[in-house]
């Protein structure tokens, strides 16, 4: 008998605990907030002109949304005790000071989301100390200079961490030895190097932003303890040179970008690492030269991006050996399409690796795109340049106008043939002559000058045609 109440008990337990949730929810939901009716409610505070934290949150609340209000304090135990709290947004308020200890009470948080506070500025080692299942942290475009270096040592599950559009000068020194730490966004600061320590034991970053900031620097081997690094942005920096050990270490990336700098010259040992990197931005620098055999190692290369550089010929021993490339990017550069590209015109007809490259030299071929040229070959087999067929096989057409000189050399011939034997000495001033004594009607035909008749009724006859 005493089983079947200990049933009937469990059921109505079970029963009531979550009416209680949903009640207890609705109970003491903040004014103006809405709460939904879930075990594990959220609550949506947002946009309803807040000026501080409202007095309670429901216990069971598992979000939070506080975003786009006008909250510019948080006190210690700013939220009270919200043991199933998974998620809470501050984004977009006036929040200028966190008391340490504000985020006491809140053991299970996950992910914090503190963006776009501009007026924050300075963090207390203690700030996060409470929050020890952190996984998630977004301190984006809140002003920050600098961070205490013991910032994250209490938080030993962080793996994401979003800090741009910031003021930092240098990579935070917070992030070394975090262990956990997966993704890091540095975007849009003001960083000026990649140090040697900067990514000192971080074993498990995968992701590093750090393009849009002023680097003008890499350290050799900065990156030698981020092994397992798939994604990293460079790009729109200031490097104009890079060491050629930079990137020693990263042989699990895939994807490396290093467009909008200042880079003029590649270098065949900056990529010997990278031996699974499947895609390379270098379009927007200031590339002339690269080095042959610079993208030998690149064996799981798909797409290479050098277009929008200062390019004028590629030699073909800079992809030797070669290695399958899904898409060569390499519009917008200065190419002048002889016959030290006539490779490249065959892989864009046979491999369609390749397009949009417009010729910029010779000039009788500027604009036109190096797939509609065509490489002769003289009768060794070697290349000839397009402008030495210009010049060699070039013929007007017969609609085209003949230059002025060609009409005075005709009327020259003309006369020549006209002129008896003995007056061809005197042939500059007869030519000149207004009175010219050899169209005299009344004059008999020399024998010279009969003989020369078929070649002048011709020589009128090509000379109607023409004009």
């Amino acid at each position: 008998m005493s089983n079947n109440n200990d049933d009937f008990f469990l059921v109505v337990v079970l029963f009531i605990q979550p009416l209680y949730a949903i009640w207890a929810c609705f109970r003491s939901c903040p004014s103006s907030c809405v709460c939904t009716q879930e075990r594990n409610c959220s609550v949506l505070c947002d946009r309803i002109g807040l000026l501080e934290i409202p007095n309670e949150f429901p216990c069971e609340a598992s979000f939070i949304n506080l975003d786009k209000n006008n909250i510019k304090f948080l006190s210690e135990r700013a939220f009270g005790t919200l043991p199933s709290l998974k998620c809470l947004s501050l984004s977009h308020n006036n929040i200028s000071f966190i008391t340490p200890g504000a985020f006491k009470g809140l053991p299970n948080l996950i992910e914090l989301k503190i963006a776009h506070n501009e007026y924050i500025r300075y963090l207390h080692t203690q700030t996060f100390s409470a929050l020890k299942k952190l996984m998630k942290l977004d301190l984006a475009d809140s002003n920050l200079f600098n961070i205490p270096d013991r910032l994250f040592v209490d938080l030993p599950l962080l793996r994401e961490l979003m800090f741009f559009q910031n003021n930092f000068r240098r990579i935070p020194g917070a992030i070394r030895g975090m262990q956990s730490l997966t993704r890091v966004y540095l975007e849009s600061n003001r960083i000026e190097a990649v140090a040697y320590n900067s990514l000192q034991d971080i074993p498990n970053l995968t992701y590093l932003n750090l393009q849009d900031n002023k680097i003008n620097v890499i350290h050799d081997k900065s990156f030698q303890d981020c092994q397992k690094m798939e994604y990293l942005f460079l790009n729109d920096n200031l490097l104009n040179e890079l060491t050629d050990n930079c990137f020693k270490g990263l042989k699990k990336l895939k994807m490396l970008n290093l467009g909008g700098n200042y880079i003029h010259n590649v270098s065949r040992v900056w990529f010997q690492d990278l031996i699974e990197l499947e895609v390379l931005y270098l379009d927007r620098n200031k590339i002339v030269y690269i080095e042959e055999e610079a993208f030998e190692n690149l064996t799981s290369l798909v797409s290479l991006h050098l277009n929008s550089n200062n390019l004028a010929t590629l030699p073909f021993d800079v992809f030797r050996p070669v290695y399958f490339i899904g898409r060569l990017y390499l519009f917008k550069n200065p190419w002048e399409c002889d016959c030290r590209i006539e490779w490249l015109r065959e892989w864009m007809e046979n491999y369609k690796l390749v397009r949009d490259i417009s010729c910029a030299s010779p000039s009788s071929l500027a604009g036109i795109d190096l797939s509609s040229i065509f490489f002769q070959k003289s009768p060794e087999g070697v290349c000839l340049d397009p402008i030495e067929q210009n010049f060699t096989y070039y013929i007007p057409l017969p609609t085209e106008r003949l230059p002025s000189t060609m009409e005075s050399k005709l009327s020259s011939l003309i006369s020549k043939l006209l002129l008896t034997e003995g007056s061809l000495e005197d042939l500059g001033n007869v030519t000149k002559s207004s009175d010219n004594s050899t169209y005299n009607t009344g004059m008999a035909f020399t024998a010279p000058l009969a003989q020369n008749v078929a070649p002048i009724l011709f020589l009128v006859s090509l000379t109607m045609i023409i004009f």
